[in-house]
């Protein structure tokens, strides 16, 4: 009986190993594009709860503006449970995006800035936050 059970556990641990190994091998590989530059600012200056202008600027590797990308920023709060929010920005120059977003909140809050460039990079940068204040 023990001999069955430590048959049925290391066939039980095989399968395991297996799905893990699978998972893991599935995974699509990062397509973060690290030579394209962002920089962001957002207005007031340091935001407030509220509507924040957001504009950001994005060049390539030879500091070139990068144009023609769709740029999408996602705001969240350091800690769970709150709603994110979102703007899509439009290009208001080349190189140059811009768009409001919604602070719903005082607090830390960090942005997710995506990106699609024209030549199908794809482009993931976190920026912090920290401080939004209340009115």
């Amino acid at each position: 009986m023990e001999r069955r059970m430590l048959r049925r556990s290391g066939a039980v641990l095989v399968c395991v190993c297996a799905v893990v190994a699978m998972s893991g091998g599935c995974r699509p590989a990062s397509s973060d594009a690290p030579e394209i530059q962002i920089q962001l600012t957002l207005q007031p200056s340091p935001p407030q709860v509220g509507d924040a202008d957001v504009s950001l600027k994005m060049t390539d590797a030879a500091g070139a503006p990068l144009a023609g990308a769709e740029v999408r920023v996602e705001g969240n709060m350091n800690h769970a449970g709150m709603k994110p929010s979102f703007a899509d920005l439009k290009e208001v120059e080349p190189g140059k995006y811009s768009g409001t977003l919604d602070f719903t909140m005082g607090g830390d809050w960090f942005l997710l800035v995506t990106a699609k460039t024209p030549d199908g990079k794809s482009v993931e940068r976190k920026i912090d936050v920290p401080g939004v204040q209340t009115k």
